[in-house]
């Protein structure tokens, strides 16, 4: 086989790949956005704007307090206070990231999310998985930095907010949906590799979230092979 020859082989396989990867949410969401405009996002571009809302009231003297009091959370904090707080958690960017970062998630996820999904599905797929980095920062700290995997008592006083958790989670769910294997896995080794150059309560939070959708794809996936089964006394639906 010709230079040419094994180019031509190898893009060709490059092209499949890349259409049994990507093409079914790529061919979703560009339908989608073809026929509906915006209307396709509401809610997405809601929570980009009450994220840039927050960005700059928490940048005020008037306002920080008042986002702190509404979305802030804390391990230190009491757990009923950081449950109420949660939700909205998801929409306050971290002090020390750009904010740009956060709105090119949400818009970019979220948005996918909310088409492929819908805005219910993809609420509440955000909220367990900020959820669950939440409840492991708590327990972290409880079991403390002796005990894996524990977390040293200074992360209590870390303000955790921030969309980052609840992206993973839409994302890798997204890939389940898709069946886009190869993606999922590129970006569990993204989050392994992260928390390995810097053991953070972030990147460790981002594990966390990803091991609570995986256990929610498996259950959901579980029923749909349990659906596919004929019922006992009946053959292929069959009486």
């Amino acid at each position: 086989m010709t230079e040419g020859a094994r180019g031509a082989a190898f893009r060709t396989r490059l092209r499949r790949f890349a259409r049994r990867e990507w093409a079914p949410l790529l061919t979703t969401v560009w339908t989608t956005l073809s026929e509906r405009r915006l209307r396709a996002v509401p809610m997405t571009l809601a929570a980009v704007g009450l994220t840039a809302l927050f960005q700059v009231a928490q940048n005020q003297p008037w306002g920080y307090r008042p986002v702190m009091d509404l979305g802030a959370v804390r391990a230190e904090d009491p757990l009923g206070a950081a449950l109420l707080r949660t939700p909205l958690s998801l929409f306050v960017p971290a002090l020390d990231l750009p904010v740009w970062g956060a709105l090119a998630q949400i818009l970019l996820v979220f948005g996918v999310a909310e088409i492929c999904l819908g805005r219910w599905r993809t609420l509440l797929i955000a909220y367990v998985a900020t959820l669950a980095g939440t409840l492991y920062a708590r327990i972290g700290v409880a079991l403390g930095p002796q005990v894996f995997p524990g977390l040293p008592a200074s992360d209590a006083e870390i303000v955790d907010t921030g969309p980052s958790a609840a992206v993973v989670g839409l994302a890798l769910f997204l890939c389940w949906r898709h069946r886009a294997w190869w993606t999922a896995g590129a970006l569990l080794l993204a989050l392994i590799g992260e928390c390995l150059v810097k053991d953070n309560l972030a990147g460790r939070e981002h594990l966390v979230a990803s091991a609570a959708v995986l256990a929610l794809t498996a259950v959901l996936e579980r029923r749909r092979r349990a659906g596919r089964r004929p019922r006992p006394g009946f053959r292929w639906g069959l009486p």
